[in-house]
């Protein structure tokens, strides 16, 4: 029972982590995409493609916490899909430093963060919601 208990506190944490992180993406993306000049200026030679993939990310965020509260396969499902998105757009973003695009560091900092934080909920939440493992039939 208890492992019943600390799997349920863990999908609790995981979907308020993800829900409070997509939050967070949406304010911070919406005010450099739509903050004015100011705004603008502060984020600095932000990547474009980057700063869209990660505010329209964000309302994804929300949505696949919303999911894992819910103890949905699909809320799982769009993490491992963010994870993986993600993992994409910062290898964009790698070939885009290689070829001589301006950056800020802070941009590199930012994608290893929601990295690291997606690529742990979904293992986690698959792991808890015993999506990982190959089902008896064969996938069939």
């Amino acid at each position: 029972m208890t492992t019943t208990r600390s799997a349920s506190a863990g999908l609790w944490i995981a979907a308020g982590i993800a829900i409070a992180f997509g939050a967070l993406t949406v304010v911070s993306g919406g005010l450099a995409l739509f903050g004015g000049p100011a705004a603008q200026a502060a984020a600095g030679n932000a990547v474009l493609f980057v700063l869209w993939f990660n505010f329209l990310s964000g309302f994804v965020y929300v949505l696949a916490g919303i999911g894992i509260a819910l103890r949905k396969p699909w809320g799982a499902k769009i993490a491992t899909a963010l994870a993986l998105g993600i993992i994409a757009v910062f290898a964009l973003l790698g070939l885009h430093v290689f070829r001589g695009g301006a950056y800020e560091m802070r941009t590199i900092g930012a994608m290893v963060l929601r990295a690291a934080v997606w690529i742990g909920i979904s293992i986690y939440v698959m792991r808890v919601l015993g999506l990982s493992r190959p089902s008896a039939d064969g996938g069939k």
